[in-house]
């Protein structure tokens, strides 16, 4: 087989067996749980001593040897998984993320001064989203994501991660959450252990907004809530109550979105959920 195939080949089914819960390679210093897809997240576990690089950037290694990455929604390139060990030996695998097929949807016929955007409203939104920015920027020492996560509610999934409307054949932003049906006052918790680093009562989008982080950059972002149970600065332990579904902001009745950052790049909150923590 020429040698560009048999590079495909191996990427291709390096994707396939990663996408299933749990790997640990033969002979490899590392295992792998989570899928690597579009929008995916990827747990690994390593010697707390071994040294971690996607795509040649470090990855931070807890104590517990547990490190974290994902892929965006569009993301269509083969990455470098590098693990060296205390002798200097380099273990690598590449990983190509699984395409998916996202809804989408188009609408005709929407009035100018709709598809217009006013001003005042950008010039808030734009203050909101760097609020947001910073809080998903920061790094802890936190390894809660490693433990796994709960849905922060019960309820009715009605919207998913990557789901996109057109109109008047202009894109607007993907969706990048779940959104759970529910009642003006039910309670959210925290699907993870973490810290609260945002909360926003009246942003202009996505109005009552708490970002929790759960570590290595991996943050809870609860959008639309109508209360808030806790503070910027508390320590939060999964379970816990910490704010209540709302209407606010730019949304047509009372929800829950929730949605998963490593940094700012927006993950699947369904494939975090599906990830199985390793020991």
């Amino acid at each position: 087989m020429h040698k560009k195939n048999v590079f495909a080949h191996l990427c291709f089914i390096t994707s396939i067996i990663f996408n299933s819960a749990l790997v640990k390679a033969d002979n490899m210093p590392f295992e792998l749980s989570g899928n690597i897809a579009q929008g995916g997240y990827v747990l690994g576990k390593t010697n707390a001593d071994n040294i971690v690089k996607l795509d040649g950037k470090k990855l931070t290694v807890s104590a517990s040897g547990d490190f974290v990455f994902g892929f965006s929604r569009d993301d269509k390139q083969t990455h470098t998984l590098t693990i060296t060990d205390a002798t200097g030996k380099t273990f690598t695998r590449m990983l190509t993320p699984k395409t998916r097929q996202y809804n989408i949807q188009r609408v005709e016929g929407i009035a100018k001064k709709i598809m217009k955007p006013n001003p005042v409203a950008i010039a808030r939104a734009k203050k909101d989203s760097s609020q947001v920015k910073a809080a998903r920027a920061k790094f802890s020492e936190n390894d809660a994501f490693a433990k796994g996560f709960i849905a922060p509610i019960k309820g009715t999934i009605t919207g998913v991660y990557g789901s996109q409307r057109y109109y008047n054949g202009v894109p607007k932003s993907p969706h990048y959450g779940l959104d759970y049906a529910g009642k003006t006052g039910d309670p959210v918790k925290a699907p993870a252990d973490g810290t609260v680093v945002l909360y926003v009562a009246d942003m202009f989008y996505s109005g009552g907004t708490m970002i929790i982080d759960h570590g290595h950059g991996i943050t809870s972002s609860f959008l639309h809530l109508s209360d808030a149970y806790v503070n910027v600065g508390d320590t939060v332990t999964q379970g816990d109550i910490v704010a209540a579904v709302g209407a606010s902001g730019r949304a047509t009745g009372p929800h829950l979105d929730w949605r998963i950052n490593w940094y700012q790049m927006r993950l699947d909150p369904k494939l975090v959920l599906a990830a199985k923590p390793l020991k």
